[in-house]
């Protein structure tokens, strides 16, 4: 009796677990169909993922673009950029991140590609659901590759864009449905997006055609027609640190009347028929060099920015192109910008009011540069100084981590707003 009861229970043991067998069987199956099911009805984003960064990177990556405690200030000020939505494409990281192992990537003067990419990845206005954008942002940094000299080399811009422009039109709908022309990118080069440091070589080979629907946020920009500028396009200021800005004291004390430190040239070379600065920075060593109110050095000097708190006025000439960094150093340190670059149009002119904070004198007049800021000096320096050091100008010109109130990110968001007439979904929507 005993022994038969034990076989009994082994046959119904084997049955139930063959029962329960066939039900995680098919468990297993039906689990399959339906994530095979929700990919077939997703956006294809499998080599685009939305996640830019996955948790497998290194700190130093992870930490470049991180989350945000700062995020709500966007909820707060939403309404300020028009309930605006913008997708960031995920693009391999061969594209941006792998060039951030090289730390002057992300601290150039050219950074601003970097910074614009990392405030946007942090803020509300970003959106992982492209059916819900308005714009497309592109982030390709082009301008990491240094030169042995160590300067950008950007022959390579050309090719990487072109590439990214057709791993996006490949894979999503999205740059077809409109040709680019609601999508963002950043060309933080001497010529804007025709990527070519000489003026004459940039003018010649354009804006390459791919790009020329589309937005480009770029520092480049001149008051008279130009082939480089012939695109829709936002001024934005050149990268400078925010941090070292604000890590340099400025106490007041004044004790330069004009400085300048940078590259200039004694005998200027010909580079094909033009001469770097058009002469402009030979000609103020020239008449000033031997000056002793004209505080001017020809070698990079760790200090740089001491020097820049120190001065009343900060000459801020043209190199190859007309915009410079000095123009935004020295406006966020409090130091007159002396702008020597004809036709220059200045970064964010909506926010920033140049003419009040900042004294222009033509390149032809450059060895009257004494006696125009004496001049200056004995008239309206004060005026011009309590503008300047209005906390809102430095903070207008500088590029944060997180998007803040009224920084340089924020301005640009400010621009794409009043450009909404190019967003397709809202297009479509009026349209249907």
């Amino acid at each position: 009796m005993h022994r038969f009861t034990n076989k009994k229970m082994k046959l119904l043991r084997s049955r139930y677990g063959f029962r329960y067998f066939k039900l995680l069987i098919w468990l297993v199956i039906s689990f399959i169909f339906y994530i095979q099911f929700i990919n077939r009805h997703q956006p294809n984003t499998n080599s685009l993922r939305t996640n830019l960064i996955p948790h497998s990177h290194s700190n130093a990556v992870s930490n470049m673009i991180s989350e945000s405690d700062t995020v709500s200030f966007l909820r707060r000020n939403h309404g300020s950029f028009n309930d605006m939505k913008i997708y960031i494409y995920n693009l391999p990281s061969r594209y941006n991140l792998d060039w951030l192992t090289n730390e002057r990537c992300s601290n150039h003067l050219f950074a601003s590609e970097v910074a614009i990419h990392k405030a946007l990845m942090n803020s509300d206005i970003r959106t992982f659901d492209p059916l819900q954008a308005d714009f497309f942002f592109v982030p390709v940094y082009v301008s990491c590759n240094f030169s042995t000299n160590g300067f950008p080399a950007i022959g390579h811009a050309r090719s990487l864009l072109k590439s990214a422009v057709e791993l996006i039109s490949s894979e999503l709908p999205y740059w077809n449905r409109s040709n680019g022309s609601d999508h963002v990118f950043v060309a933080s080069h001497d010529h804007g997006a025709c990527f070519h440091a000489m003026e004459d070589k940039a003018v010649a080979n354009g804006i390459p055609e791919f790009m020329k629907n589309s937005i480009i946020l770029q520092t480049f920009a001149v008051k008279h027609r130009h082939r480089c500028q012939d695109v829709e396009h936002v001024v934005i200021p050149p990268y400078v640190s925010p941090e070292k800005v604000r890590s340099t004291p400025v106490n007041g004390n004044r004790d330069i009347f004009v400085f300048f430190r940078g590259k200039m040239e004694v005998h200027p070379k010909n580079v094909s028929g033009r001469f770097y600065s058009r002469r402009v920075r030979t000609e103020i060593l020239k008449k000033f060099g031997k000056n002793k109110r004209f505080y001017l050095k020809r070698h990079r000097f760790d200090g740089y920015y001491s020097e820049i708190a120190r001065s009343v006025f900060c000459l801020c000439p043209r190199g190859w192109a007309p915009w410079s960094p000095r123009v935004v150093e020295a406006a966020a340190l409090g130091c007159v910008p002396v702008i020597v670059a004809d036709e220059i149009r200045l970064p964010l002119e909506a926010a920033v009011p140049w003419a009040e904070i900042s004294v222009t004198v033509a390149e032809k007049d450059v060895g009257k540069l004494a006696g125009i800021l004496d001049d200056v000096a004995a008239t309206n320096l004060t005026w011009i100084q309590r503008r300047l050091w209005d906390p809102k100008v430095r903070h207008a010109l500088l590029f944060n981590n997180d998007v803040e109130d009224g920084d340089a990110t924020w301005h640009v968001l400010v621009a794409l707003s009043d450009r909404l007439d190019r967003s397709y979904r809202r297009w479509r929507a009026v349209n249907k």
